[in-house]
Order: structure tokens, then C-alpha cells, then sequence
């Protein structure tokens, strides 16, 4: 077999104050008709074309010392003119993107995804690849100002020492762009879990509980492990955590992710209760480590492989994304994490938002997989009308299934209700049958496979057409009642409210409160309409996204973190209200008759004091 030589690689953060990377791609044996490299247009993960080389502000081509042409032939694509020997192109990258997904670059710390810097040499992706990691300046002449910066990457090291500038390899492209690097000053904790050892970067947060950070991992990671089954299908694992005043997200990758969150979200010294929001971001680290199973090896046959130049469709994101929402939850539970009611909580919101969002009446949860590319990562004002989450929906359909298939498969006589079968073996079964031999699952595969393992037969096929090609609503209520839980429904308390917990106030006062029908914000002192949902009193009335509600019955409207709550709780239901509204420079008089607040707001409760044993070991399988 002849010897390919690999694809070289280096990084620099050539000028931090600019938010400047020179990339640089060496390929020995370039096209002799012309090699051409192109940047991916969007990031596995995150399912929208951001046209990455649109941060390109300069690029270049030499062989040696001598220049070569290099011609740009389409938004994100070079080509140089043919030449013998090896040839490098050099290229200055803007990365000024505070998110998981993108590159990030100043004088405090630098973070990049290789779908963004990393140039792709077409026709020579499947082979081997060097990178240096240089530190800050030009060539890494940064001086005492880096002096203390490390690296931080799950990419195998190819003599730099640990954490520290210098080389790392991959075995082609596709696991290139799978590693994410940080640098700059940063934290670490570690643990092993599984025989696999485990590092957590912490970046932008100076005080916080690192141990029990490591010990909440653990747990959650081990349980995780378990869950598919020994060995893990990674040798070392890295969270990379982002430490910022607001901010919240992930993207997974093969043996790391990155997470993005509020300081206060992480653990604080001599704080012993799990706050909500430190809750909220042991879900988010469950919800991307999970992905190291589902999705970064159990794919959809459209990812298999990635074409990084356009749009990758597929109407299962329901699977990847729903089923792993369901699951990042319940792994909390199932590892002690968070107790039993803070589950049903979780639950009872997620149930809530669901309910909150029309567009489950219009779009189904497989066109929602489908549309990601164009409509659910391109939110705007008529989304909640239009279109329902594969996130929030298919994590429901999730448990739906799981319950279905736990119920259906007790043996009531013999074994006291224990479900023979789960939502469990099937996600075991899909890592087995795929993940384990990279073969991708296909359209309509995924039902054939739950009929398979559970048994089930006509039943379990018709709940599936159904929860993925319809918008007809799901049984939550029956099915959570198979394992001894109570759902009710109630109005929101105010625009605050998001349900999960039992109302302050009596049920004969929320059923008096009234509805308008929008979502607002606060711009300054103003109150700004940024959604108007379908069969409300504001539409009914006109009002429209971006108007500023500046008066309500002749009373100036201010933007009070309570928003309209203090307005609408002093009336009822049948109410004419005048609304004064500016719409760009034109002041409007609209008239709204209030209706009555639906219905929407979900609390989950046990049926019995008494636990009973299918939601025992739903919880504790």
C-alpha cells in the first residue's frame, strides 16, 4: 500500500487584539490539475448553513517562496493554479464568536472549532493530519502577555506535552474538526469514569467548586456508561466549559464538548444544594455527553458521511435530538443527581413549553427534523406559530414511547410490574446494531427496530405514525397514569410562570385571570411585542410583532419585568381593553377583548403516597 503524506497544518492566534487566526494548509502532492480547498459551510451539530469562510479576510497561496495563483470559485471554495511539489495556503481568520459552534479569539483566551479555521483540501480529506498549535503572536512571538497560556483539546498529542503549545494529530479531516481547543488560563478538574479518564476546562470563572463539579460528572458519566454498556467509545474525554455573564449552549463531539453558561450556573464554594441553575447545567453536560453515543456514532444515513458543503437532510433529528433531551433529564434522576420531584418538575415545564407553542398544531415532528435548516434555526416572530421543536416534542414522544413499551411489556401476575422490555433496549439495540459498526439508520428504520426488540406489534407501529406524522397530541396523560402519575393542567400564574410546580394562588382565581395572547420584552422603558401567538386577543385585535405598546386604557404601558401581568391580573375574561401602539412611526388604537388564559401550564404529581414499582424502576433502571 503506498504511503500518502499527511496534511499539515498550523494554528496561530496571530493577533488577539484583532481577533486575528493564521491558518496554514500544507499539502505535499497537491492536484495537478489545480488542488482545491474549500471551509464547510455549517457544523455537524448545529443545522444551519453559517458560511464559515465568510470570516476569511485574507488568503494566499506559495510554493516555498514563490507565490501561487489562488482564484476563489464559490462562497467558500479555492482553487490554486497546478504546481509540482508542495504547496501552502495561508490564510487570516476573524473569529470573534462567543459560542460553541463558532471561534473565538482576544487577548484573555482563544477558542476555535476546526469547521471554522481549518481548511479542507478536496480530494485528500480521508488522509492523515499534523497540526502545530502555536501560542499568540506572529509565529508565536506573543511574549510574557501568553505566558501562561495552555491548551485544552481532546486531539490526540503528537509531541506537545500535556496541555501545552505544539503538535496534535488526527486520522483524517472529519476527526480534525471533531476536537474543539481552548487556550488561554484556565481550570481543570478531573476524574475517571469507565476506566476512561475525564478533564473539566473551566474558562472565565474564578470561583466555584471544582471538586463537586468532578463528582457530579463522575456520577453522571459512569451511569452513562453503564446505560450503553462497557468499554466507552472514547480512550479520554474532555468538557470544554465557557464561563460568561449570561449565556447558554453546547455542541457535542466525539471525546469532548463545549458548554457555554452563566458563572452562576457552576457550583459555588460552601453551597451544598443543587441550585436550578447548577440543575440546569449538569442537563446541559448529560444532554452533549450523551451525543458521544447518539448522534457522534449512532447517525442518520444522511450524515454518513457529512457533506460539509450544504445541507445535510434528514426527518430523524427527532431521534438524535428528542430521544437524547429525554435522556439527559433522566439520567440526573436515575444517577441521584436530582430527586424524584425535581424530575417530574422538569417534566411538568418541558410538558408546558410544548403545550405553549401553536405550531404543534401545524408542523409535524418529522417536517420539524426536516425544516431545522431553514425554519427552527432560523427563529422568527411567527415561529411559535408555525413551527414545534424536535428538542421539547421529541424528547415527549420519547417518554411516551419508553412508558408505552414498559406498560405493554409487564407481566402483571408473575412479576409484580416489571416492564420486560423499555425505551432502554432499543437505544441499546440502535448502538449495537449501528453505532458500534458506523452503519447509518435510515428513514422508518428506527420503528421497524422497536417492533424488533420490544415485541410489540400493530400498536406500538400506529403510537409512532402518529407522534412523528401527525399533529395530533400525544397521550401524555393516560401514559404517565400507567406508572402512577397525575397530570393536570392549569392557567399560568403570570408570564412567569412555567409551570411544573402547583400554583400559589386558588384555581377559581387563575381561571378568572385573562389572556392577551403575546410574548413581550423590555427595550429601555419600552414594551415591545416580539410574538403575537395564533387564536389569541391580540391578533384578533391586530397587534403585531414589534409594536411598542405604549398605553393601556389611556395609562402609559412601562416595561416592568412583570410585563403585562399587573394590567391583566386587575381584569377578567370578556374585558375590552384599548391598546395604543406604535408600528414603526404610526400610532395605532386597537381594541382587545380578552379571553380566558388556557389551559397550558402542566403539574406532574404521584397518584399515591405510596411509589409505585413501575415508576420505581423507570427511575431507577
Amino acid at each position: 500500500m503506498t504511503h500518502l503524506p499527511p496534511i499539515r497544518y498550523s494554528i496561530v492566534p496571530l493577533s488577539p487584539e484583532a481577533h486575528l487566526f493564521e491558518v496554514r494548509c500544507t499539502v505535499a502532492d497537491p492536484d495537478p490539475e489545480g488542488q482545491q480547498f474549500a471551509l464547510p459551510a455549517w457544523i455537524p451539530g448545529s443545522y444551519l448553513v453559517r458560511d464559515f469562510a465568510r470570516h476569511v479576510v485574507a488568503i494566499g497561496a506559495s510554493s516555498g517562496r514563490r507565490p501561487v495563483a489562488l482564484e476563489k470559485i464559490d462562497k467558500h471554495s479555492w482553487r490554486a493554479a497546478p504546481i509540482e511539489g508542495p504547496l501552502t495556503v495561508r490564510a487570516e481568520v476573524y473569529a470573534w464568536d462567543l459560542s460553541v459552534r463558532g471561534a473565538h479569539l482576544d487577548t484573555t483566551h482563544g477558542f476555535f472549532n476546526g469547521s471554522c479555521v481549518f481548511l479542507r483540501p478536496l480530494g485528500r480529506e480521508d488522509r492523515r493530519c499534523e497540526i502545530e498549535i502555536l501560542p499568540p503572536g506572529r509565529r508565536g512571538t506573543g511574549g510574557a502577555r501568553y505566558r501562561n497560556w495552555r491548551v485544552a483539546t481532546s486531539m490526540r498529542r503528537n509531541g506537545a506535552r500535556a496541555w501545552g503549545f505544539g503538535g496534535y494529530a488526527a486520522a483524517d479531516y472529519d476527526e480534525l474538526i471533531d476536537h474543539p481547543v481552548e487556550m488561554g488560563e484556565f481550570r481543570v478538574a478531573s476524574f475517571r469514569a469507565g476506566g476512561v479518564p475525564y478533564e473539566v476546562v473551566i474558562t472565565g470563572s474564578r470561583r466555584l467548586d471544582t471538586a463537586r463539579l468532578a463528582r457530579d460528572l463522575k456520577r453522571l458519566c459512569e451511569h452513562q456508561i453503564r446505560f450503553f454498556g462497557k468499554p466507552a467509545p472514547m480512550d479520554r474525554y474532555v468538557f470544554l466549559v465557557t464561563a460568561v455573564g449570561e449565556g447558554y449552549g453546547g455542541l457535542e463531539h466525539r471525546a469532548s464538548a463545549a458548554l457555554l453558561c452563566a458563572r452562576d450556573d457552576l457550583p459555588q464554594p460552601g453551597v451544598k444544594a443543587a441550585t436550578e441553575s447548577y440543575r440546569g447545567f449538569l442537563s446541559l453536560a448529560s444532554h452533549e455527553y450523551f451525543h458521544a453515543w447518539n448522534v457522534k456514532r449512532i447517525k442518520p444515513a444522511a450524515f454518513v458521511p457529512y457533506d460539509l458543503a450544504r445541507e445535510n437532510y434528514t426527518r430523524l433529528l427527532w431521534l438524535f435530538e428528542g430521544f437524547t433531551s429525554y435522556y439527559d433529564d433522566l439520567a440526573l434522576v436515575r444517577s441521584g443527581l436530582i430527586t424524584r420531584d425535581q424530575y417530574l418538575e422538569i417534566l411538568g415545564r418541558n410538558i408546558t413549553s410544548h403545550l405553549r407553542t401553536p405550531g404543534r398544531r401545524r408542523q409535524t415532528l418529522a417536517d420539524s427534523s426536516f425544516d431545522a435548516w431553514t425554519k427552527y434555526y432560523r427563529p422568527d416572530e411567527n415561529t411559535p406559530n408555525a413551527v414545534v421543536s424536535y428538542y421539547v416534542k421529541g424528547s415527549l414522544v420519547a417518554l411516551c414511547l419508553d412508558l408505552l413499551i414498559r406498560d405493554r411489556t409487564r407481566d402483571r401476575t408473575r412479576d409484580r410490574g416489571r416492564g420486560r422490555k423499555s425505551l432502554d433496549d432499543v437505544m441499546r439495540a440502535l448502538w449495537r446494531r449501528h453505532g458500534l459498526r458506523g452503519i447509518g439508520v435510515a428513514e422508518g428504520e428506527f420503528e421497524h427496530l422497536a417492533q424488533e426488540v420490544t415485541g410489540l406489534g400493530a400498536g406500538l407501529r400506529r403510537f409512532l405514525d402518529t407522534a412523528l406524522h401527525s399533529t395530533r397530541e400525544l397521550p401524555l396523560k393516560a401514559l404517565l397514569a400507567t406508572h402512577a402519575i397525575d397530570m393536570v393542567l392549569r392557567p399560568a400564574e403570570s408570564s412567569g410562570d412555567k409551570g411544573g410546580r402547583k400554583a400559589a394562588g386558588e384555581a377559581a382565581a387563575l381561571a378568572r385571570r385573562p389572556a392577551l395572547g403575546v410574548r413581550t420584552r423590555a427595550e429601555g422603558k419600552d414594551l415591545v411585542v416580539t410574538h403575537v401567538l395564533d387564536g389569541g386577543a391580540a391578533q384578533a385585535a391586530g397587534l403585531a410583532a414589534g409594536d411598542v405598546i405604549a398605553a393601556i386604557d389611556g395609562i402609559r404601558a412601562r416595561s416592568l419585568d412583570s410585563g403585562l401581568d399587573p394590567v391583566l391580573d386587575k381584569r377578567k375574561p370578556g374585558d375590552e381593553i384599548v391598546l395604543h401602539a406604535f408600528r414603526r412611526d404610526e400610532l395605532l388604537v386597537l381594541r382587545a377583548r380578552l379571553r380566558a388564559s388556557p389551559r397550558d401550564t402542566c403539574v406532574l404529581s404521584l397518584k399515591s403516597t405510596k411509589v409505585a414499582a413501575p415508576l420505581r424502576r423507570w427511575l431507577r433502571a
